[in-house]
């Protein structure tokens, strides 16, 4: 209060003055700063304002500008928080309101407000945009939606219109409706998306690979060259749901990802591990799936912590994560578990021994390599595995499985059929048809080829492999041949990734793989009458060739 206000003041003999009074010490004079600069007077005046900056040349009423400025972020048709960036906000503000809630209420604009000036003053941690727990996965089922919606609304348009300019008693809906822009919504993103692929479908670990595999690119996400290493960066976060080594080597490098052995994705989009809960120090068989905003709150032992016979850690401090850090605490605070040392890598990686001991570069060439294996003649499983050999072979449908228990009755190169004796159920057939693939060309153009194991009369096991598939030996993934190797120099032919090989490889066919190329040739119709289309070659005499 300076001279001239408090004149002011004496003059209108104030009995009593309302003064704000801030601590100035902790907290900041922003919102105070803010209302001195603002001219406006009261709600009406503020609402105005924002009506002039977003209608321009509009003259604003009170009704209208109520109107609009209730659209913009609390009308649910014109405003959809949606339910992940709801539970996104209650975590964040620690707020409690239900995930069907999906437009803003005054109560979070406020928490906000309130969060912000807290950060500015110093208080609470700003959000690290690379952790897991702020990126969602979108599924294929969700971008399909929202390329749908935009052929809807074009629809909609287009039948708008149609209403508008036709005899509203005579038409008829089918004049009306016109279902093209929604089709051809839905054929341009399988048909043009950058997200639409080919499947990679060289062996069946590159086909399962191509499944699971997560991008920052496409449309909505990165592109390759405004990614800066942060993003490509592998984050405390990652531990457990997306793989650390199996990533491209070129410009993709971080970007394309692969989903961890135990990943899934929960109806949010984020991505999930696995962990076993302890319940007063003791280890249990109770397994529970986390985000990576849930994990932070838990301390969490690895899967190869040493344990006593009824499950209680032998060691007094345990190594464990917390918070994205990893440390030592004692073992009466942690309270959860990973499942399985392989949670931490993807599939590929999992397929190789002994990855511990391996530099994390030349493990990523490995797991990158074993996709462009092609299918043998002859596949044999190696004699040093993993044991996820067989998950692999049976997830990715390269060898057939057992649906019921029961005795085989019939085998041929196509087919096998089993006659059930489990799961009987009076209203679908008592017999079980498996027909295998021969010789098909994949999207690569190697050989698909289903071989029976069973004999007439076997009797199978639920679940048991009963056919296997190319790059498999009974029922595990077999993508090379176990041969004798000489570490040693030979005259210079086997100089630095140079490799020799026997006659005897060649001669047995060892490393012999079939393709199934397809070629297209044009038989024209002429003047002279049809072309015709012959093994001979013109001019060319069938001695010639001999």
């Amino acid at each position: 209060i300076d001279e001239k206000v408090l004149k002011i003041l004496l003059d209108v003999s104030a009995d009593q003055i309302n003064i704000l009074d801030i601590d100035h010490m902790n907290i900041g004079a922003y919102i105070r700063n803010t209302l001195k600069v603002d001219k406006n007077e009261s709600r009406q005046d503020a609402l105005f304002d924002i009506y002039r900056v977003m209608r321009p040349g509009e003259p604003p009423t009170i009704d209208t500008a109520e109107a609009m400025f209730h659209s913009l972020f609390f009308d649910p048709e014109r405003y959809d928080l949606s339910a992940v960036g709801r539970v996104k906000m209650n975590l964040r503000m620690d707020l409690d309101c239900p995930d069907t809630v999906r437009v803003l209420r005054q109560e979070d604009i406020l928490a906000v407000v309130k969060m912000l000036v807290e950060l500015r003053d110093g208080r609470g941690e700003i959000d690290d945009i690379d952790n897991l727990g702020n990126r969602r996965v979108r599924s294929v089922g969700e971008l399909m939606e929202n390329q749908y919606r935009i052929g809807l609304l074009r629809m909609e348009r287009a039948i708008k219109e149609r209403m508008s300019s036709v005899e509203i008693d005579t038409v008829m809906p089918q004049d009306l409706i016109n279902a093209k822009p929604a089709a051809a919504a839905v054929r341009e993103f399988f048909g043009s998306s950058q997200l639409s692929q080919f499947m990679d479908q060289t062996n069946p670990l590159s086909e399962i690979t191509h499944k699971r595999r997560l991008s920052a690119l496409g449309p909505g996400g990165l592109t390759r060259e405004r990614a800066g290493f942060e993003v490509r960066d592998v984050h405390p976060t990652h531990y457990g749901r997306i793989c650390p080594i199996e990533t491209p080597e070129g410009p993709n490098i971080g970007l394309i990802n692969s989903l961890a052995t135990f990943a899934r994705v929960n109806k949010y989009g984020f991505i999930e591990s696995p962990y076993r809960k302890i319940i007063d120090g003791k280890v249990t068989k109770e397994v529970i799936y986390l985000s990576a905003m849930e994990e932070a709150k838990h301390y969490v032992a690895q899967a190869n912590s040493s344990l006593d016979s009824e499950g209680r850690f032998t060691e007094e401090f345990v190594v464990c994560r917390h918070a994205g850090e990893v440390l030592m605490a004692p073992r009466d605070h942690v309270d959860l578990m990973d499942v399985s040392p392989k949670q931490l890598v993807s599939v590929a990686a999992a397929l190789i021994p002994f990855l511990e001991n391996d530099d994390a570069n030349r493990a990523l060439m490995g797991s990158n390599m074993q996709r462009q294996a092609v299918p043998l003649v002859r596949a044999e499983a190696p004699f040093v595995g993993t044991g996820m050999e067989a998950v692999v072979a049976r997830d990715s449908g390269a060898a057939v499985s057992a649906k019921r228990s029961g005795i085989v009755d019939q085998v041929d190169a196509t087919r096998i059929v089993i006659r059930a004796t489990e799961d009987l159920d009076p209203s679908k057939s008592g017999v079980d048809i498996y027909r295998l693939q021969k010789f098909q060309r994949s999207n690569q153009s190697t050989c698909i080829n289903q071989r029976p194991l069973v004999h007439v009369g076997d009797r199978v096991e639920k679940g048991d492999i009963i056919a296997d598939g190319p790059s498999t030996d009974l029922g595990d993934l077999a993508l090379g041949r176990n041969v004798l190797v000489a570490f040693m120099p030979w005259n210079g032919y086997n100089y630095e990734d140079s490799i020799l090989l026997s006659e005897r490889i060649v001669a047995d066919d060892v490393f012999t793989s079939i393709h199934i190329e397809e070629f297209e040739v044009a038989a024209r119709d002429t003047k002279l009458g049809p072309e015709e289309i012959t093994l001979d070659i013109a001019k060319v005499a069938d001695e010639a060739l001999m």
